[in-house]
């Protein structure tokens, strides 16, 4: 086992530590002008991670989605 992880008391899965990440003030759209969408989305290198996730979700399901409704 690593010496990264660690063994609560009850668990039976080790934790990794967190990964290191910038904190952006300003809200998300500053995370994504300064990190860009793929990297905050992607890399996780600021705490709007999750959110710019749901972003390029939803950019994806509208290119599919889009490109769906043309070749039909």
């Amino acid at each position: 086992m690593a010496d990264e992880t660690e063994i609560r008391k009850g668990e039976r899965i080790p934790r990794r530590p967190l990964p290191q990440f910038d904190e952006v003030e300003g809200g998300l759209m500053a995370a994504i002008s300064r990190d860009g969408l793929f990297g905050t989305a992607l890399d996780d290198r600021n705490q709007y991670g999750p959110h710019g996730m749901i972003i390029l979700l939803f950019v994806v399901a509208l290119a599919t989605g889009t490109l769906l409704y043309l070749l039909r």
